[in-house]
Formats: structure tokens, sequence, C-alpha cells
């Protein structure tokens, strides 16, 4: 009988499909290139309204650029290379902050926030979230009195500029958050440097000299981070022209009275925020010169109180400072007074070894092999190594006595 064989078969493959063309393939992955390059130069922002309402949002910086009207070089202030500076700049419809950890673009409008989810400025958002409701409440119930009510008290015509604009409401917080930070700063550099420096005072030892210099070094930078804050600030208050230009609410409204205003009725239409509706000649006259008034002193009033108050903190580094200058002073005069003590014991130790030299040389020639009568007088040892010390004495003090009458040794 024949073998039956059996044969196995063969699996067929799935059919393959053919390479996409090359013009398809450089499409995608330049859109690839794009999408991961866009998602390189996205940033996260928040952006909070004058109302307290907040949100977060990831953008690049051209849709920054668009939405408050910078040019692009003023969002370097705002980047990794000045992080360690500090500036305030503004322009015509934003002001750009950047104050330590603070990184800001502040519109009449809103407040956009970089990189809000960082420890140090969450303590910032939250200053922001609890005072503006509260602010903008107040306005409310400002604004909530009629026009003859407010054109009753002449007393209180400058009623609006008791209110501070909503961007130098943000500015303030951001003044107060950065300063009371940098004076936690000191008081913590306080705390540490003052026993440390008593320490070292007492007991000269490598690792409280360690500690000292450790400290020394974080003064200098909070001395310089503190300096950079205090000379921009100083910087504004010396040029009116940059204060006004910071009034971004009062620029805000004045295009807003071009607009809307009515020559026939001489009144101007509701539509500029913390403005009230004003009927009269007298209201009108005094909005326009509110509007027109290039008075600078709210905000000059608010720089300086923060200006002393950073006076006041770069005052308490230099006392610090000062204190470990004189801690060195006396130290080194403590090293020193040692070495001095140091000298005059080699000093005292040299003239002893003199002497003894002296007494060791006669020691040598008389144990020389040299036939000499003295050596058959009787008791004669004694005699001579006594004298040979009274002499030897006798030179140690004499030493030390010139050394002291030249006044190269204490008393």
């Amino acid at each position: 009988m024949g073998k039956l064989t059996f044969r196995r078969k063969k699996k067929s493959l799935p059919p393959t499909l053919p390479p996409p063309p090359p013009a398809i393939e450089a499409a995608a992955s330049t859109s690839k290139a794009s999408a991961k390059k866009k998602a390189v130069g996205s940033r996260l922002w928040m952006r909070m309204d004058r109302l307290g309402q907040s949100e977060l949002i990831e953008c690049d910086k051209t849709v920054i650029i668009k939405r408050v009207s910078i040019p692009a070089r003023d969002l370097r202030i705002l980047g990794p290379i000045f992080s360690h500076s500090s500036s305030i700049l503004a322009r015509e419809k934003a002001m750009i902050v950047n104050l330590e950890f603070i990184r800001a673009i502040i519109t009449a409008e809103e407040v956009l926030l970089l990189d809000p989810l960082q420890q140090e400025v969450l303590l910032f958002v939250d200053q922001l979230r609890r005072q503006l409701p509260q602010k903008i409440s107040q306005d409310k119930e400002i604004q909530s009195a009629t026009a003859e009510e407010w054109l009753a008290a002449p007393e209180t015509a400058d009623g609006l500029q008791e209110e501070l604009p909503f961007e130098f409401q943000v500015l303030e917080i951001a003044l107060v958050v950065v300063c009371t930070y940098l004076d936690s700063s000191v008081a913590e550099l306080e705390r540490d440097a003052y026993p440390a420096l008593d320490e070292l005072a007492i007991s000269v030892s490598t690792k409280n000299l360690e500690h000292v210099r450790s400290l020394k070094s974080n003064l200098t930078r909070l001395l310089a981070r503190v300096q950079k804050v205090r000379d921009e600030i100083e910087h504004l208050l010396d040029d009116n022209e940059d204060m006004a230009q910071l009034y971004l609410t009062r620029k805000w409204i004045q295009n807003q009275q071009a607009e809307s205003f009515d020559p026939a009725s001489n009144s101007i239409v509701p539509g500029a925020p913390h403005i009230r509706r004003l009927n009269s000649a007298r209201s009108g006259s005094l909005l326009s010169n509110y509007l027109n008034d290039p008075d600078v002193e709210d905000l000059e009033m608010l720089l300086e109180a923060y200006f002393m108050q950073l006076d006041g903190t770069r005052n308490k580094i230099l006392s610090v400072r000062e204190y470990i200058d004189d801690t060195e002073s006396y130290v080194i005069i403590q090293l020193d007074n040692q070495r001095n003590e140091l000298i005059q014991l080699q000093l005292a130790l040299t003239s002893a070894s003199f002497a003894i030299a002296v007494e060791t040389g006669v020691a040598g020639v008389f144990g020389m092999n040299i036939p000499c009568t003295l050596y058959n007088t009787e008791g004669i040892f004694v005699e001579v190594v006594g004298l040979m010390t009274a002499v030897c004495v006798a030179i140690f003090f004499l030493v030390l006595g010139y050394a002291r009458w030249k006044k190269l040794i204490g008393s």
C-alpha cells in the first residue's frame, strides 16, 4: 500500500498597503514638527478680570501679543533670561510687570499671570482672588450714589481719584506680596545670622566660619534682589512721564470718551467703567479735568509707600552686613592676638635654646681628649657645671629683657 503524505498549508499573509507617496510623508512630518514646536512654545498663563474671575490658558507668545497689543521684544522681559531682574514697563494698552517671581501683563480690564502654579506665585493669586472682588464691591457701593448727592458735596469732587484704577490695584497687590516676601526673607536671615555670628565670636572654628560664609552669600544675593526692586521704583518716581503712561484706565477712558462724546447734549454716554453718568456742565468739566490731568499723585504716593518699605528692608540687610563686618574684624583681631602670643612663645623658646646651646658648646669643648690640668682637680665638675648653668640663665634673661625693651614681647 502506498503511504499517505500530508502537506501543510501555507498561511496566507494579509495584503500589505502600498507605501504612501513622498508628498504625504513630508506633509505628515511637517505637521508633527509644527505641532511639537507649538507645544514647546506654549506656556501656562492665568487670566483674571476685574471681578476676580480667573481661568488657566495655555498659549504661545503670538496669542499674548495680539491680545494685549505689545511688541514681541517686551515678552523677553518675562522670559527666563530676565528672571532675576525687576522691571515695570508701560505700553499703550498694557503694563509689563517683572518683580521677583511675579511676571504679569496688566491691562485696564484683566491681568495675565505667567506660571501661576509656582509655589511663590500662588500667594499672589490668592491675594488677587480675595481682594479684587472686595474692591469692586466697594466701587459699586460708591457708584450707587445719585448724581445729585455726588454734586451736592463739593469736597467729594475728587471722588474719582479716591479709588485706584484696576491696574494700580493689581500693582499694589504685587508690591505687597513682593515686599512681604522680601521682609520675611530678611527676618529669617536675621534669625540665623545673629546667633551664628555670636557663636563665631566665641569660638573660631571651621564649622562656624563655613556657616557665616554661607549666610554672607545669602545676604549678598538678597540685598541685590531688594536693590533691584527698589531701583526700579525709584526710576519710576524720578520720571513723571513714565508714571503717567502707567495710567491705563485713564487712557482707555479717554479713548471711550472720544468715541462716545455727544457735543449736542454736552454729556458722556455711559460705557466707561468706574465713571458715573454726568449730565451737568460742571460735572462734565470735572470728568474732563480728571481725564486730561497729567497728575500722577496717586501712583506717586503708592510707589513712595513701598519704596520706603523696601528702603527699610534694605537698611535691615545693611545692618546685618555691618554686624558681619564687625564680627569679622573682631575675629581678625582675635586671631592676630593669638598669632602674637605664638610669636612671643616662639621668641622665648628660641632664647632658651640659644642659652642651652652655649652651655652645650662649652660641654663639647671639655669633652675633647685634650690634656688639661683641670681634669686632675677634685670637685671642679660641680663648680664648672653650676657656673655655666648660671651663665646660660643670665643669657636667657638678657635676651628676654632686650626683646621687652624693644617692645617685641608684651609685659
